[in-house]
């Protein structure tokens, strides 16, 4: 009777994965931690600091549907980055959801007319877009290179 064996071998997750999770991780914490800011009265306080009374009349009237865009952006982001770091193939549909959801937020963003009356927003969002872009990105390399389960 002959024995076999079948090895299992994980490939050995690339430093540029580790990295590329756990910036994802404290950059959308920080999304986190800024999104329910906006739900406190300091928070939008701190929100609105140094801007013009019309300004921060834009900034807080802006309708429920932003807020919502906004959680699917910075929880999807986060989710999606801790499944990335724990190697999952479903890390790549919620990274996308993140995208599409920062993808509205800059929709409404422009259509009510914060960067025309908050111009540096523009700037804060673009990158917020870039780097969910990013992670779905990483996400589909990764998945490329067969390092998701």
């Amino acid at each position: 009777m002959h024995a076999s064996t079948v090895e299992t071998t994980v490939p050995r997750v690339p430093a540029w994965l580790r990295a590329a999770s756990a910036a994802g991780i404290l950059w959308n914490v920080y999304g986190v931690y800024q999104f329910a800011g906006g739900f406190t009265e300091a928070g939008r306080a701190s929100m609105t600091a140094g801007m013009t009374p019309e300004q921060a009349q834009i900034y807080l009237s802006l309708p429920g549907w932003i807020n919502f865009v906004f959680a699917i952006g910075v929880f999807g982001g986060l989710i999606g980055s801790v499944l990335l770091a724990a190697q999952r193939r479903s890390a790549r549909p919620v990274l996308a959801a993140s995208l599409a959801g920062y993808g509205l937020l800059f929709a409404g963003d422009t259509y009510y007319g914060v960067f025309a009356a908050i111009p540096e927003q523009l700037a804060i969002l673009a990158v917020v877009v870039l780097i969910a872009a990013a992670l779905l990105w990483t996400s589909r390399l990764a998945h490329r290179r067969g390092l998701l389960r």
